[in-house]
């Protein structure tokens, strides 16, 4: 799928500090500065053999050695609140004063909310498969966590050639009760679609889960991890290697679903992103 231009705009906010005769650059770019967005972080500098350091939201960005300039991506989760935080930068064993601070200003973004009205079965789990659901949550919670080295190369790719449903962020209040933000995209496919790994990775979940059916996650490396969910049927195993563009499975109805369709999650460093933000920040330009 390709990208439209507005989802390729992005903000840009550059800085820099002398480390001895070079310079410490620092620039940051995103489609928007606000909830649920991937930010892009280009660090220019000499750092003499060391590898800088940039930490944001209380959590370190890993950063890779690209074309002379370290490049990282850290998400703005959709629990962080609009205000100004700080991006720090630092060479380890520099000079004092090779570091530099960017003040992030995180805009607010309202959301959209529906009112639905469904069968009670799709509010309430049964009793019966409360312990199944409390131990498929904490497997995923511990995958979403994770830390490996970088698998991907490149952009990103849609993992079906249809456009998506604008419902990244979207509350939902079932039977007058509410739920957790939707934290992915959704795409209507017909059943038996082929699902696209949508960049280089590891497979570290494939099986079939309560609430989202037949459920492939791949782990990219960084913290960077794809969960496909509600699949008709699964073409991949836990340890997998898989490549840009190879088939994980099929569009399905599995799950706690109404309809066949694609749920595509992306989380980076824990935080859900919109997978949308993720393909325009690693689309050829930035």
């Amino acid at each position: 799928m390709k990208v439209p231009a507005e989802f390729a705009l992005s903000l840009t906010i550059a800085t820099g500090v002398a480390i001895g005769q070079q310079p410490l650059d620092v620039a940051v770019a995103a489609r928007a500065m606000h909830p649920g967005e991937v930010v892009r972080v280009v660090v220019t500098c000499d750092c003499g053999g060391s590898s800088p350091v940039a930490t944001a939201l209380g959590t370190e960005i890993p950063l890779t050695l690209e074309g002379g300039k370290w490049v990282g991506l850290f998400g703005i989760d959709l629990d962080v609140a609009p205000g100004s935080y700080p991006l720090a930068v630092s060479v380890p064993g520099a000079d004092e004063g090779a570091s530099r601070t960017v003040d992030l200003l995180v805009a607010p973004k309202t959301f959209r909310t529906r009112q639905l009205r469904v069968n009670e079965a799709y509010v309430t789990p049964p009793p019966a498969v409360e312990a199944r659901i409390a131990r498929e949550a904490a497997k995923l919670q511990k995958l979403m966590k994770g830390r490996t080295p970088r698998a991907w190369e490149g952009a990103f790719i849609s993992p079906v050639p249809v456009q998506p449903s604008d419902n990244f962020g979207m509350r939902s209040v079932f039977n007058g009760q509410p739920r957790q933000p939707h934290g992915g995209i959704d795409f209507s496919s017909a059943i038996g679609t082929p699902i696209r790994a949508p960049g280089a990775g590891r497979v570290v979940l494939a099986d079939d889960l309560y609430f989202t059916g037949n459920t492939v996650v791949v782990d990219h490396g960084l913290g960077l991890i794809s969960l496909m969910a509600h699949l008709s049927k699964i073409a991949v195993t836990e340890g997998q290697v898989v490549f840009r563009g190879e088939t994980l499975g099929l569009v399905g109805a599995t799950g706690r679903v109404t309809g066949p369709h694609l749920h595509w999650a992306v989380r980076l460093g824990g935080a859900r992103v919109d997978p949308l933000s993720l393909l325009a920040m690693t689309s050829p330009g930035h």
